[in-house]
């Protein structure tokens, strides 16, 4: 990547209190310092996928226990989004950047040592607290660090970025659980964290955001919501939908939802603005994130399984498999940011969620037990086009709604929609197949992924819809 020097009233030095001499900054080293740790953090999301087979095997885990193995993950980075956004204003952005970083090593180490899986899905756990603090302060800390006239394109990047994320970590578990065992898919971020901690701490800057105190009714509240909610949706399908402790999980959740908002409303300093929803088009952004990300992971969460368990392939062979999907998104991302500003945000993304949600649909009605590949690739490429067309442009459109002060809570409130919803989706497209099918077969396991991947299709869908919600081309 070519780095692109700033001009000279571009710079922004380092606090003269902080006794650090002010720093010259190309565009290239900050997205490298704020690129690297958010590589770590999407890597993530996806790197566990091709390796469920195998841990499913050597540690004995359940269907339920593959669940948790991400939603651990996403849950607490979604439930901590917000906070950790609102210490970074309080505190500094850039001290609780380095403690996410720091935080997410060594869990990440604490995960390869896992032999039981409540020991894995604990670390799993851990690491999603790190990864609260480094993906919405990293889009922070670049908005603040670039011009203006810049920032589109370097949010493009920085969504290629996450693309790249996406797109190596299916083939990066496959590669390490092959070559030589799943523990090492873990083992990877130590280094890169030893790098990026003080590489990021001698280039960013500290800054602040207009936060004055913390919410911690708020945090209770919402991380209680989501995760009684997401728990039911996972055990339904198992314990029965309409048993007591289902009911009292969802029915529980959705009263703690409740409380959540009308305390948000109440408090005179609450983590999650309400009056930031009255914005239009930062309140599309985040309904088309919370739509997106459960019919899309929710359905890799399965797809990725399909190869091994169905077609006998390799963890290695099942990700070189879902590169034409998982590598478009680096190439498009930043394309998308480029010219996001010229052709509109409602164009890019609304073309993204039909491609997905065509994808998508593709996708289940050539699956069969015996399906080539080659029926694949054109449908994923598509969906990898589509996950492009929404990555980057989407983050312009929150940034853009607001000024440097709300900067930081609306990108954690969109993160965290964003992660709530990978939660949702592994949890609600799971519990569809196991309505309908199990892992006893490749028959039995088509038999459930196929109207899961239908659902996942049907809510990319209403993403499309909403869409139309968001702003043009700018005049």
């Amino acid at each position: 990547m070519t780095s692109t020097a700033l001009e000279p009233d571009d710079l922004v030095p380092v606090d003269p209190a902080a006794g650090e001499p002010a720093v010259r900054r190309s565009l290239g080293t900050v997205l490298a310092v704020v690129g690297i740790p958010t590589f770590m953090v999407t890597l993530d999301n996806l790197v566990v996928t091709n390796a469920l087979p195998v841990i499913k095997t050597e540690i004995g885990a359940s269907l339920t226990d593959l669940q948790w193995f991400i939603n651990a993950y996403t849950l607490s980075f979604a439930a901590l989004l917000l906070t950790a956004s609102a210490i970074g204003d309080r505190l500094g952005r850039r001290r609780i950047f380095l403690l996410g970083i720091t935080l997410f090593t060594l869990a990440s180490a604490a995960c390869a040592l896992a032999t039981e899986p409540w020991m894995l899905i604990g670390a799993r756990a851990i690491q999603g607290v790190g990864a609260a603090a480094v993906m919405p302060l990293s889009l922070t800390l670049l908005a603040a660090a670039v011009p203006a006239h810049q920032r589109s394109a370097a949010i493009g990047i920085w969504g290629g970025i996450s693309g790249l994320g996406v797109a190596v970590g299916p083939v990066v578990g496959g590669a390490v659980v092959d070559g030589i065992n799943w523990q090492w898919i873990f083992w990877l971020n130590v280094p890169v964290g030893l790098i990026a901690v003080p590489l990021a701490a001698r280039v960013l800057k500290e800054s602040r955001g207009g936060s004055k105190r913390l919410d911690p009714i708020g945090l209770v509240l919402s991380a209680a919501s989501v995760l009684s909610i997401v728990w039911g949706v996972v055990h339904g399908a198992d314990d029965g939908w309409s048993s007591g402790r289902i009911l009292t999980a969802l029915i529980g959740g959705g009263v703690l939802l409740i409380a959540f908002l009308v305390w948000e409303h109440r408090t005179p300093s609450p983590m999650l603005p309400l009056r930031l929803f009255s914005v239009r088009a930062f309140s599309a952004a985040n309904a088309i994130a919370f739509t997106f990300s459960l019919g899309v992971f929710g359905s890799v969460f399965l797809l990725a399984q399909f190869f091994q368990v169905v077609q006998g392939y390799t963890p290695l062979q099942s990700g070189i498999r879902t590169l034409p999907w998982t590598m478009a998104p680096m190439v498009i991302a930043p394309l998308a940011g480029l010219v996001v500003d010229r052709v509109g945000a409602r164009t890019l993304i609304g073309t993204g969620q039909v491609f997905l949600a065509g994808a998508l649909a593709w996708i289940a009605a050539v699956t069969t037990v015996d399906v080539s590949y080659s029926s694949y690739v054109a449908p994923f490429v598509l969906a990898g086009v589509g996950m492009g067309l929404t990555f980057a442009p989407s983050a312009s459109v929150v940034m853009a709604s607001f000024s440097d002060a709300d900067r930081g809570v609306a990108s954690g409130t969109n993160n965290t929609i964003r992660e709530v919803g990978v939660a949702m989706g592994v949890a609600v497209l799971a519990s569809v197949f196991a309505s309908a099918g199990s892992y006893a077969s490749p028959d039995q396991y088509v038999d459930g992924l196929v109207p899961a991947v239908w659902v996942g299709a049907a809510a990319v869908a209403v993403g499309a819809v909403l869409a139309l919600l968001l702003p043009g081309r700018r005049r």
